[in-house]
């Protein structure tokens, strides 16, 4: 695991929306040799930019991280995931999330319950939905959320010749955890995640979860978008240095991420890294993440060593590992690491 080196970037409809900005962001993710490449749902719908993707790369491995699944239903999410699976001849990856209370209520418009218990549900009734049209079984879907009982001839795609796609949960808590080793394929760990807090408490929850589902650990994918800081000459590093501690900064000052500081001792800088958001003294709280903190949250140092170090932290763990840098990254510095990630040598955990 990691030692494959399945690498993945991503993609989007910046540019406003300019189809020429999306292939050359597929261009450029060819060329280096990502192996996929994912597409997030922020300002812009999380499958379109998929299907352009599908056209212009025959390759690359396509994903949502995430589409947001309580926006949508069972039925028009497995239409859509479908679609893309059959569109890409088999290489889509359904990522899904839940989102928290205010973006479903109030930006969505849709109704909120227990998200670990409504996503083992959305999740069983998708996988149903796409039985029924490979089988060509009748869709009898009841469930405490869902209901799928319709499915009359007229609507009914023909078999996917490329089966149906992996489904992908991103989870941060415990019970989100539990449920994608339980009816998921795989999960999307959280970038604000610690080498330490995926031995201590994900893997182990996975295990769990997956010993639940009857399956061995290599029937699931784990994906985790790792913070990076490198580059090219000093000013490009001090810049990516400065980039990284901001957004540490910025995921540590939300509550729901606090247990990851408190494993490491770190529960009173998530307070504060809170009172401080809330006056919007972005600096202070940039501040406040030492060099300790950066080096247990991200990979940092000269292009050259960064793969290595992945490797070392994450072999046996992460099976997908994506480069997360929030700052620009020079070509030559992504190559290097992708290059040094793809080297068959061993690492042991």
């Amino acid at each position: 695991m990691l030692v494959d080196g399945n690498i993945g970037g991503s993609i989007d409809g910046t540019g406003g929306g300019d189809l020429t900005v999306i292939d050359s962001q597929v261009d450029f993710a060819d060329r280096l040799g990502y192996d996929g490449v994912w597409s997030t749902e922020v300002a812009r719908d999380p499958f379109l930019p998929l299907l352009a993707a599908a056209r212009r790369s025959s390759r690359l491995q396509l994903g949502t991280a995430v589409a947001v699944a309580f926006a949508r239903n069972p039925m028009t999410t497995a239409m859509v995931a479908n679609d893309l699976h059959a569109f890409s001849s088999g290489r889509f990856i359904l990522g899904l999330g839940s989102q928290i209370q205010a973006h479903i209520v109030r930006r969505f418009s849709m109704p909120w319950s227990a998200p670990a218990e409504r996503m083992r549900e959305f999740i069983t009734a998708v996988r149903a939905i796409w039985h029924s049209w490979q089988s060509d079984e009748r869709l009898d879907f009841r469930g405490d959320f869902y209901q799928h009982t319709l499915m009359t001839p007229m609507f009914r795609p023909e078999r996917n010749p490329w089966g149906t796609p992996s489904i992908l949960l991103a989870a941060v808590g415990p019970k989100m955890t539990r449920v994608a080793a339980e009816v998921a394929d795989g999960v999307v760990l959280h970038g604000f995640t610690t080498e330490r807090y995926l031995r201590e408490v994900t893997v182990p929850l996975l295990d769990s979860g997956l010993r639940t589902s009857g399956r061995e650990r290599i029937q699931f994918t784990t994906s985790y978008p790792g913070l990076i800081a490198t580059g090219a000459d000093e000013r490009a590093f001090d810049q990516a240095l400065e980039a990284v501690r901001r957004q540490i900064a910025f995921y540590g000052a939300t509550p729901a991420y606090r247990p990851v500081l408190e494993l490491h001792g770190w529960g009173e800088l998530s307070s504060e890294l809170h009172r401080l958001s809330k006056s919007g003294d972005w600096q202070a709280m940039t501040d406040l993440v030492d060099d300790t903190i950066l080096n247990t949250f991200a990979v940092v140092g000269e292009p050259g060593v960064i793969g290595a170090e992945v490797k070392r932290r994450f072999a046996g763990m992460v099976d997908r590992f994506t480069l997360y840098a929030p700052y620009p990254m020079e070509e030559y510095v992504r190559r290097t690491i992708i290059d040094d990630l793809h080297s068959p040598a061993t690492v042991t955990p």
